[in-house]
């Protein structure tokens, strides 16, 4: 095998529901406000006893069913999660356990808002080195957890909810190759920090990095699989926030892509947000098998990663 491929996808919701009018009576806010600023409609919030690793199993159970694998061939688990609340049995551990998985690796990978894309590296990495044959990727986050439910530029925001994917073998490369990085000087604009951890961000400043500086490094994931952006089928970039997804995605080119605007009904979901997206589009069949989409994450430590993959 040269190289691996996204087999199936699957994703979970908290049957919560919080609306912008719910969020008008915990602070000086309104739907017209929100709306405005971040695109956002509504976002899941999951029940006081629903874990990350209960999310980020629902998630990957319906993938694994939708790919035909059983529980035992998977070898690799990786989770993208920021929010996990403990450290030890790690998330992918626990996922395993929940799936009665036999003996896998198990890792978490914490790079926030752009975990799964990073995640979804790694496991192609690891298959193309055949240290691993199947691997499950799932991006999961209670988010909801650390946000300050006083402060109304973030509150607003976030979301709960996991994504996940399984990767496999592939004698045809179809996922293509990650460009990733970070900008640490300015790692501090996204922060999750304190006792009790509590998320907030330099709105402005993050703002003004994606829509100048990601584009042109969207394009280069794109070069780097060989697909020019007007090629491409699908773009689904972290979903942040509307006003980030629309100017980002018009600069990139892809004018005749379905842009993923899973922000609306979600929220941010942080490292969920991308499989999230990706497993609804696949879902409503907006893209159809073996089409390219561009994944494409960014956000907390000003970090960064993407490739295109073929849709399953």
């Amino acid at each position: 095998m040269t190289g691996s491929r996204v087999l199936a996808l699957g994703h979970y919701q908290p049957s919560g529901v919080l609306t912008n009018d719910d969020l008008a009576k915990l602070v000086d806010t309104d739907d017209a406000w929100i709306r405005s600023r971040v695109g956002i409609r509504t976002r899941h919030v999951a029940a006081a006893d629903e874990t990350v690793d209960a999310m980020a199993s629902a998630a990957a159970a319906k993938a694994l069913a939708t790919s035909g694998l059983a529980p035992h061939d998977i070898d690799l688990v990786l989770v993208a999660t920021c929010t996990a609340s403990d450290r030890s049995p790690n998330t992918a551990a626990r996922v395993a356990a929940r799936l009665g998985l036999d003996a896998p690796a198990t890792m978490d990978i914490n790079v926030v808002c752009s975990g799964f894309t990073h995640a979804l590296a790694t496991a192609d990495h690891a298959i193309r080195a055949s240290s691993a044959t199947h691997a499950l990727v799932i991006g999961a986050e209670k988010f909801t957890d650390v946000v300050d439910w006083t402060d109304r530029s973030t509150c607003v925001l976030v979301g709960d909810g996991a994504g996940a994917a399984v990767v496999t073998a592939s004698p045809e490369p179809k996922i293509g190759p990650v460009l990733w990085g970070s900008v640490p000087q300015m790692g501090g604009a996204v922060r999750i920090e304190g006792e009790p951890a509590r998320f907030s961000q330099e709105g402005q400043t993050v703002y003004r990095w994606a829509t100048t500086q990601l584009p042109a490094i969207a394009r280069k994931v794109c070069e780097r699989s060989g697909i020019a952006p007007a090629d491409l089928a699908g773009v689904v970039l972290h979903q942040a926030n509307l006003r980030i997804i629309e100017p980002v995605a018009a600069r990139i080119g892809a004018v005749n892509a379905v842009v993923a605007k899973d922000v609306v009904d979600s929220g941010n979901t942080s490292a969920a947000s991308v499989p999230l997206a990706l497993s609804k589009l696949v879902e409503r069949r907006e893209i159809a098998s073996g089409d390219p989409v561009l994944l494409f994450a960014f956000g907390g430590n000003l970090s960064y990663a993407g490739q295109v993959i073929r849709c399953p």
